[in-house]
């Protein structure tokens, strides 16, 4: 089992930043491929980035590449998101995820176990 529980979300205005924080307590962090994904009111949840168990591949849907920054640091059990000139449509509840696996899947339900989500709201 693993408990991911995610911070940092917030109220903040358009172009501002925003850092997420994903904690990692049970089993060993650095066996999983971490993902970030998010759900706005009435739409289906969606990949945001991943990265891999050893931090050395990054991954990002087209959105939010050259905004969206995905690290971990495996010594803290902790995955963080760095968004950069966040938009209104950025604003969604976000999940960090854990996936069992070698491989990058940006499918949610690749995904084993889930935070609760952190609420983030752009204003413009």
């Amino acid at each position: 089992q693993v408990q991911l529980v995610e911070s940092g979300g917030g109220l903040v205005q358009a172009g501002g930043s925003q850092r997420l924080s994903c904690v990692a307590s049970g089993r060993i962090f650095s066996s999983y491929t971490m993902g970030w994904f998010r759900q706005a009111p009435g739409k289906e949840r969606e990949f945001v980035a991943a990265i891999t168990r050893s931090g050395g591949s990054t991954y990002y849907t087209d959105s939010v590449k050259g905004r969206f920054t995905i690290s971990r640091d495996n010594a803290k059990n902790t995955v963080y998101l760095q968004m950069n000139s966040l938009k209104p449509e950025d604003s969604a509840v976000y999940y960090c995820a854990a996936d069992n696996s070698i491989f990058v899947r940006k499918a949610s339900d690749a995904y084993d176990y889930w935070g609760q989500g952190t609420q983030v709201t752009v204003s413009s």
